[in-house]
């Protein structure tokens, strides 16, 4: 397993993969320095996150191999069906996976997404469409989500 430090507008990106894929990417609050050598097998990754962040890439197509449960992996898949862009509440990721009432554990397997941005957990919001619960912090997903809005005049969330 290789693991490289990228910086990005939002933080250090901690990226880690193998020849299976990518199973994790996760933002530091600490800093540190870019890796020199990258390993072939993270090397797609950093140049799509590169290209997404300069507002160049949409869709990431990097091979992915996140680690978690049969659970964790089915919603996980829902969220890469999210397109950029677009966001959707809990609640409808609940319907989407087959079960309103399992509405908290299906935001829980979202919560622990283990590959940032790529696997697009902070397209999902609040059904009063407010910014609720995101690992890398709030201020990090209004960043995205503007980002990725069609018009940007002006914040799609001003929280």
């Amino acid at each position: 397993m290789d693991t490289i430090f990228f910086n990005t507008p939002l933080g250090t990106a901690e990226i880690t993969g193998d020849s299976k894929g990518i199973s994790a990417i996760r933002v530091l609050d600490d800093t540190k320095p870019d890796t020199g050598n990258i390993p072939p097998n993270l090397q797609m990754a950093v140049n799509q996150l590169s290209e997404y962040f300069q507002g160049k890439r949409r869709n990431f197509d990097f091979p992915l191999n996140p680690q978690g449960s049969d659970f964790q992996k089915k919603v996980w898949k829902l969220l890469l069906n999210i397109p950029y862009g677009k966001f959707i509440s809990y609640s409808d990721l609940a319907k989407e996976f087959g079960d309103i009432k399992a509405i908290r554990a299906v935001a829980a397997a979202n919560g622990k997404n283990p590959v940032w941005i790529a696997i697009p957990c902070h397209r999902v919001i609040g059904s009063d469409g407010s910014l609720t619960g995101y690992a890398g912090g709030l201020h990090r997903k209004k960043w995205l989500l503007n980002h990725e809005a069609p018009v940007k005049q002006t914040a799609l969330f001003n929280q």
